[in-house]
């Protein structure tokens, strides 16, 4: 009995296609879920999908080319009663499946209080219709990948799964603006402030920047208003260095990345964008990243592990990039 009516679910899910995506950031986990989204799209070609996001990334998502809509999530307190029934009202918007791609305590919170009995979701919430698999150390984007394929297996079966790689087309932008020189680096210095032992020193960067001037590889420093401190102290340093910093939209930065000789970013949202053009790249992760679980992903995309961030010298660093490019 069970099996027929899995059978029935599935038929109907093969010509009613509504579904959510819910994935509220950070950037650098929106970035691992391009090819998840890529694959929704892929498998549910003729299907109305929605996203349900966070206010900032509201604008990048909808710039992508695998949603019908985007809704924001004000991740209100749940004592605020509007807000409350505003996404009970979206979630009980007849979707035949919701896919949680945040898996995080509020989402969980929504699955059990906001949904009706018998809602088709994929997450990891305990009444969960389809949990997720254990995900202890596997990479955040293949956690996504893998929701994509459950959803696909249960709507069509196995031969419904269809990985596809994201195209970073719909980020276009003109790097030649810039007048970069032929050969450059992409230097990232930043990291969210509330995590500040994930940053390598800016003094790193510009002893960093110094190794690769002989090169002919010129240094352009990157990152976002709040990075200005650590991109200005390198650049005082290191005056032929290319200060970009506060310039540059998330469009020129996946343009400017696709172009460079090389990479290299602290563990933050612009390093797995950068990453994932392609171009060979480098994280430093310190004793807070694990790179079973956070490793960007991307054709040549690579990282330094060490315990003691603040101790890795430029010299360990270019060893690194050496035997790549």
């Amino acid at each position: 009995m069970a099996s027929d009516n899995r059978k029935n679910q599935a038929k109907k899910l093969s010509s009613v296609q509504r579904i959510l995506i819910i994935k509220h950031g950070a950037l650098g986990d929106i970035i691992q879920g391009l090819d998840a989204y890529a694959s929704v799209r892929a498998q549910f070609a003729d299907a109305h999908i929605a996203l349900l996001t966070s206010k900032a990334f509201a604008p990048l998502m909808r710039s992508m080319p695998y949603f019908n809509e985007v809704h924001v999530d004000k991740r209100a307190p749940f004592w605020q009663l509007p807000s409350l029934l505003h996404m009970r009202r979206l979630l009980l918007d007849d979707y035949d499946i919701i896919i949680d791609l945040q898996c995080s305590k509020r989402t969980n919170h929504y699955q059990k209080y906001l949904t009706n009995k018998g809602q088709i979701w994929f997450g990891t919430a305990k009444n969960a219709s389809h949990p997720y698999p254990d995900f202890t150390g596997v990479n955040n984007a293949e956690r996504m990948r893998v929701a994509s394929d459950m959803a696909a297996s249960f709507a069509y079966g196995d031969k419904g799964i269809h990985r596809v790689e994201a195209d970073l087309s719909f980020l276009s932008a003109d790097r030649d603006i810039f007048k970069l020189p032929k050969s450059y680096a992409l230097l990232m210095p930043g990291c969210s402030p509330a995590k500040p032992s994930k940053r390598w020193p800016a003094s790193s960067y510009a002893a960093l920047a110094k190794l690769l001037l002989p090169k002919k590889i010129t240094p352009v420093l990157i990152g976002t208003k709040i990075d200005q401190d650590a991109c200005d102290e390198i650049g005082n340093q290191v005056p032929d260095c290319v200060n970009l910093c506060g310039q540059t939209d998330l469009a020129q930065l996946a343009a400017i990345a696709a172009g460079a000789k090389l990479i290299v970013g602290n563990d933050s949202g612009p390093i797995f964008l950068a990453a994932k053009t392609g171009a060979p790249s480098w994280m430093l992760m310190g004793a807070d990243t694990d790179p079973s679980m956070s490793a960007p992903t991307g054709k040549n995309a690579h990282y330094i592990k060490t315990d003691k961030l603040q101790s890795l010298s430029a010299d360990e660093v270019m060893r690194a990039i050496l035997k790549v490019i």
